[in-house]
């Protein structure tokens, strides 16, 4: 952890305001035998406050985990991601909606869509909260993102400094 408190990029407010809007565009997409593939450990607080805005909305989508490494407590991807913990419901045939906080290399939502369509999924679709730019073309871009952030080192909302800052309820930048 550094001593300077992070810059704050998108309040508290300003998030739950990202979220609600991205349940709505997401809604028609979905129905109730979807089930939300969360990526964590950083995309849980964001994909536990998408799938309430999605309840609120008459979507009562199912929840699973893919536990996915590229970074460790790392600044820089690895280059290479790592299965931690695997799917544990199924999902023939099903739509899964996978969930991330951040997108920035592309690996991990890549990857997980992979392990997602290897498991059966009838539809694969991908949702990230933040979407950084990146110098080349990605191997995938999200279906749905709720804010384009800057290039940044970003923290809060489930994203990290070797574990830490993840509990904050906005967004900010060590950098």
């Amino acid at each position: 952890m550094t001593d300077a408190p992070p810059a704050v990029l998108l309040s508290e407010t300003e998030v739950v305001t990202r979220v609600d809007a991205l349940a709505l565009a997401i809604a028609p997409y979905v129905d109730d035998d979807t089930v939300a593939v969360c990526l964590l450990t950083g995309g849980l607080w964001f994909c536990a406050d998408l799938t309430r805005a999605l309840a609120r909305l008459d979507r009562h989508i199912g929840f699973d985990a893919l536990w996915l490494a590229s970074y460790g407590d790392a600044r820089a991807s690895l280059g290479r991601c790592e299965v931690r913990a695997d799917l544990q419901r199924p999902l023939a045939g099903r739509t899964a909606l996978v969930v991330d906080d951040v997108f920035d290399t592309g690996l991990s939502l890549s990857e997980a869509a992979r392990l997602v369509r290897d498991a059966g999924a009838g539809k694969v679709m991908t949702c990230v909260f933040a979407r950084k730019p990146w110098p080349t073309k990605r191997a995938i871009e999200p279906d749905f993102v709720a804010w384009e952030a800057p290039a940044r080192f970003l923290v809060g909302y489930g994203m990290d400094a070797a574990g830490a800052y993840r509990g904050l309820p906005y967004i900010g930048a060590l950098d």
